[in-house]
């Protein structure tokens, strides 16, 4: 029989975030992040460039109606996997591995499950979604088939998602860079064969990019998981051992489900949107899927920075730290009002310059440039927003975060977009309501915070407990 002797992986795959400097530990966990997203991002308008400019504005309009049909089902995976994020990195801070082997462990089955049956609902009641959502017929004709293959990358993405998500519990930014790298790679270089048949390809058109996401996600979920697996990191599952522990899935279903559901009232409310805008015709719609493009750019720093802010929070609210968590909420919001001021300027005073990239067609730009003047003055108001939230949510409390959402999308955007948009006779109005709602978010978020409730209700990590005393999880990601 073989002796049971402690085994620990090794120190370096765990970054303790509960000492040290705070805005260097979040400038460094945020810059790799960063980086992956920017390729992303780079890699989405680079998609949006070959739709735009070779393929016309029917398509690009296909591919912005879809958008929020596959955020809907994706904000699910990132509530949950945000729920694996805060728990991992609490966990981690009170040093409780037995209970951080317990999340890799039940994540999986869990993640797995609700990704297959979101493919499913998917595929059904996709050409329905986009009907409801006032889609023109002629853009209606791409968007169902488009729609339907990309949603095959689904559980794939999921499982990217996860371990993402569990590697910055443990303060690891870097390693999900690497194969993001390889992914974005792999499909900007498949989207114009694809799209075109070069190289002896089919030519598949439009539903060549979503193939391509297709291939690389398959692709990128197996590699990461052999290379965890190899690496022996804390967060690779063993297979043959997978269960879905009873107290830590309902913690999981306890942050996730609010977590969830507030992307999925930002995704859901981006259908209202959209189909305010889409009774304008289809330049309008063309015009919001430009500028949206340029929204993420901008926005893009703050929305990764509060991914650090919450796993700095929780891991030093796992410790017991709560001051040091004070520390990063004022350098939070410093930081992320630094890094969305400059792409700020840029969208209000070159507009139509940015949106050039991805259309030619004048009244496009124009449409699109007045949405960036409207909205680009409150960018800084999301920022903040994004950086309280990222406090909040480490702290455990994403139904706060939620609830906020509700006010600012619910009660307040889409009664607002409509209400304006009618009175005013244009899609002016759906911008005004944007713009305003921004300042709604990042007030509902100080108040909170000021209160000071997230200090005390429903912090998941009280203390630290015992950590593996007979090697359970050494034999476990070792033997896998």
């Amino acid at each position: 029989m073989r002796s049971q002797k402690p085994k620990t992986c090794p120190p370096r795959q765990i970054r303790d975030l509960t000492t040290g400097s705070i805005p260097r530990h979040l400038i460094a966990f945020t810059l790799p992040m960063l980086a992956g997203s920017a390729l992303q991002t780079a890699y989405s308008f680079i998609n949006a460039i070959w739709v735009g400019q070779y393929l016309g504005k029917a398509d690009l309009a296909a591919i912005t109606v879809s958008f929020p049909v596959i955020f809907v089902l994706m904000s699910l995976a990132g509530g949950l996997t945000l729920a694996t994020n805060i728990l991992m990195s609490q966990y981690c801070g009170a040093k409780n591995d037995l209970q951080m082997r317990k999340v890799v462990q039940s994540s999986i089955p869990l993640i797995g499950s609700m990704s297959l049956l979101l493919l499913i609902v998917g595929e059904i009641f996709a050409p329905h979604i986009l009907q409801a959502m006032d889609t023109p017929p002629e853009v209606l004709l791409l968007a169902v088939p488009y729609l339907r293959i990309f949603l095959i990358a689904l559980p794939f993405a999921f499982g990217v998602f996860l371990v993402s998500s569990m590697l910055r519990g443990i303060g690891d930014s870097t390693t999900p860079l690497y194969f993001q790298t390889v992914s974005v790679v792999l499909a900007a270089a498949l989207d114009p064969l694809l799209m075109f048949g070069w190289l002896g390809f089919p030519r598949l058109g439009l539903n060549g990019t979503a193939w391509a996401s297709v291939i690389t996600q398959i692709g990128t979920v197996v590699a990461i998981y052999v290379y965890l697996h190899r690496k022996r990191s804390p967060v690779s599952p063993d297979w043959r051992r997978l269960n879905m522990d009873r107290e830590t899935t309902l913690h999981t279903f306890k942050i996730g489900i609010p977590s969830a559901l507030q992307q999925s009232l930002v995704s859901v409310s981006m259908v209202f949107i959209i189909s305010m805008v889409n009774r304008f015709g289809a330049n309008a719609t063309a015009a919001f899927g430009a500028a949206s493009r340029i929204d993420q750019l901008v926005i893009l720093p703050a929305q990764t920075l509060s991914m650090a802010i919450s796993t700095l929070s929780g891991q030093n609210i796992g410790a017991g730290k709560l001051p040091r968590v004070s520390q990063v909420f004022r350098w939070g919001v410093l930081i992320s009002i630094g890094l969305t001021l400059v792409p700020s300027v840029l969208a209000l005073t070159t507009p139509h310059w940015l949106l050039r990239i991805f259309t030619s067609d004048a009244a496009v730009i124009e449409t699109g440039a007045n949405y960036l003047r409207t909205v680009g003055i409150t960018y800084v108001f999301l920022a903040i927003a994004f950086a309280v939230n990222g406090v909040i949510n480490g702290s455990g409390q994403t139904f706060m975060t939620t609830l906020f959402s509700l006010i600012s999308l619910w009660l307040f955007r889409i009664p607002l977009a409509q209400f304006l948009s009618v009175r005013l006779h244009s899609v002016q109005g759906v911008w005004y309501a944007m713009a305003l709602s921004f300042a709604v978010s990042m007030l509902a978020s100080i108040i909170y915070y000021a209160s000071g409730h997230w200090k005390t209700q429903h912090i998941i990590v009280q203390q630290p407990a015992p950590t593996d005393p007979v090697g359970i999880i050494g034999d476990e990601a070792g033997e896998m």
